[in-house]
């Protein structure tokens, strides 16, 4: 088989950067071409000096990738992706794009909470969303793929089985998450400041974090009703993971048991889903670096309430992972292609 023409668009960004660091490892792939408008004419392992050897490309132009690509990853801020998206469209080139532009479905969503508008109506209309464990038939195949957020895979994947399985109820869910630094993006800013974050821990964002109506719409597509959530986001002293603890209040006569075997069936056959032992919690030690969601629940039978624990790598599984695994789906290629490295232990 002739390897696939990849090019990647915000290369030097965190996202950019670790879609580089998989893609590298990936059989089926050929780098075509990457590109940075702060960097541009620099070689990448100028910037991150990990690279050097293993990828010494020059950073070229936007327009460069998409004319040397046959996939292409864009890793930039909201509002940017809709005019290249197009351009791939026109190409019939896959566009698979990590930013926000094309995860939600309702524009009027896009309005209030991104300040934004769609310039190309019928091109968001083809968008698939791309958070594999639930959509992957309407993955493949397609050409524009809106990959999820951090926050918004490791919480429906928390809660997933319970919904699907009609266990809890959908009022009153909470998600109370934390996240590494990475997640805030590579530019840096007050609250991302060595010493203001270091030996420090917060929340940011109280119910109004721009991902909370892409949980809400994974969630009520899953569930068939409308479901809205709280969810309180959290900055961790560390540079990435994130940890999801949901709350639900589980439906009458529910029991342990019940909860135990949806998620045993529900995640079934998953290489991307790991289910924690009884008696042990997931953490993001034990997914950096990997594409996996490691899922652990534990019901509170004094009060009636589900808590489901994810752990992800916000940088792989909640971003540059879950890119190649829809890379993989839309191509027809092993899912698991490019994303089995064994971590580091420490």
């Amino acid at each position: 088989m002739s390897k696939v023409k990849v090019g990647i668009i915000g290369a030097t960004g965190y996202a950019g950067a670790e879609l580089l660091r998989l893609l590298l490892g990936h059989e089926q792939v050929e780098i075509a071409a990457i590109s940075s408008v702060s960097f541009k004419d620099m070689e990448i392992s100028e910037i991150y000096p990990m690279y050097k050897t293993f990828c010494d490309m020059v950073l070229t132009s936007q327009e460069e990738v998409i004319a040397k690509s046959d996939v292409i990853f864009a890793a930039l801020p909201h509002g940017l992706s809709q005019e290249t998206a197009e351009i791939c469209g026109k190409e019939s080139k896959v566009f698979i794009d990590i930013g926000a532009d094309f995860r939600l479905k309702d524009e009027e969503d896009y309005i209030e909470w991104y300040g934004g508008e769609y310039a190309n109506k019928n091109l968001h209309e083809k968008a698939v969303y791309g958070l594999p464990e639930f959509f992957r038939s309407e993955i493949a195949g397609k050409k524009l793929i809106a990959n999820p957020g951090c926050y918004t895979t490791a919480v429906p994947l928390a809660l997933y089985p319970a919904i699907k399985n009609s266990l809890i109820e959908l009022r009153g869910i909470v998600a109370d998450c934390k996240s590494g630094v990475t997640g805030a993006g590579r530019k840096p800013t007050q609250t991302n400041h060595f010493p203001e974050l270091n030996e420090n821990f917060y929340a940011y964002k109280i119910a109004s974090h721009r991902h909370t109506p892409e949980i809400e719409q994974t969630l009520s597509t899953l569930s068939g009703e409308k479901v809205r959530i709280t969810f309180v986001p959290h900055l961790l002293p560390i540079n990435r993971g994130i940890l999801a603890t949901c709350y639900a209040r589980l439906k009458n006569g529910v029991t342990e048991a019940d909860i135990k075997n949806a998620y045993a069936e529900a995640y079934m056959g998953e290489r991307f889903i790991r289910l924690v032992p009884e008696g042990k919690t997931p953490t993001v030690k034990a997914v950096r670096y990997t594409n996996f969601c490691d899922i652990g629940v534990t019901v509170d039978e004094r009060t009636g309430t589900l808590i489901a624990i994810s752990a992800i790598d916000n940088m792989v599984k909640g971003a540059a992972g879950q890119a190649v695994q829809n890379m993989n789906i839309c191509l027809g290629l092993d899912e698991e292609m490019g994303l089995l490295t064994v971590p580091p232990i420490n």
